[in-house]
């Protein structure tokens, strides 16, 4: 069964290129995700298609008005309705590879763009079913967060990936570890040579460097993952 996505944006032009190339395209021409983009501007109530507004009580910005919002929401729920309707908002839980993995064990997922300063308060309150963040700092909307999130997950989808044992030692497989160094041909590049142990043919001695180069570079770039 093909892992279903759909995104609800103001602007389903973003996401032309992503969807057609790279592991996302490959997914879609093998029938294993599809992904359908729904323009929220379409459920606007009134001639001139409004979509946001001025926020009760003042302040600077604009606010995503319910109608719309919900209206799109609802027509996805209708279409999917054993999808998790996302939200991809500073204000979300962080997103993980642990995440990435639980998503991409389930049946697809529903996001929702934000814009302006952010939705109605109702909105998140009555449709939304988890909000996911994807770093410590603001985008202009919620799409590229929702092209990060989209990309993560479906690679993890059974058959997108055409060695599942690629996946396997990935930094954040593990999420106290980030990844071990690489090197491929040439073995001597402008005096800088591949450490011998690779060229050994010794699995255990290899293996046995790779997890030491991982806790390494693990405390020297990202201590704050052993430290957690």
């Amino acid at each position: 069964m093909s892992f279903a996505i759909e995104i609800l944006t103001l602007f389903p032009e973003f996401f032309d290129s992503p969807l057609s190339t790279s592991l996302i395209g490959k997914a879609c021409d093998a029938e294993l995700a599809t992904v359908l983009r729904t323009n929220i501007r379409d459920f606007a109530t009134d001639k001139h298609h409004t979509t946001d507004d001025l926020p009760f009580g003042g302040g600077a910005g604009m606010v995503l008005k319910c109608e719309p919002a919900v209206g799109a929401l609802e027509a996805a729920r209708d279409r999917n309705p054993s999808l998790p309707r996302i939200y991809l908002t500073p204000q979300g839980e962080r997103f993980t590879q642990a995440i990435a993995a639980e998503l991409a064990a389930g049946p697809g997922m529903i996001l929702f763009c934000g814009h302006y300063e952010g939705v109605d308060e109702r909105v998140r309150e009555g449709w939304i079913d988890r909000e996911i963040c994807i770093g410590d700092y603001v985008l202009t909307g919620g799409e590229p967060a929702a092209l990060v999130l989209l990309d993560a997950v479906v690679r993890l989808v059974p058959g997108v990936v055409g060695n599942p044992e690629s996946l396997v030692e990935e930094s954040f497989t593990d999420p106290r570890r980030i990844e071990h160094p690489h090197y491929t041909r040439p073995r001597d590049f402008r005096g800088m040579e591949v450490p011998e142990v690779l060229l050994s043919g010794h699995h255990a001695k290899i293996e046995a460097w790779r997890r030491e180069q991982s806790e390494a570079r693990t405390r020297s770039r990202r201590p704050d993952l052993i430290d957690d």
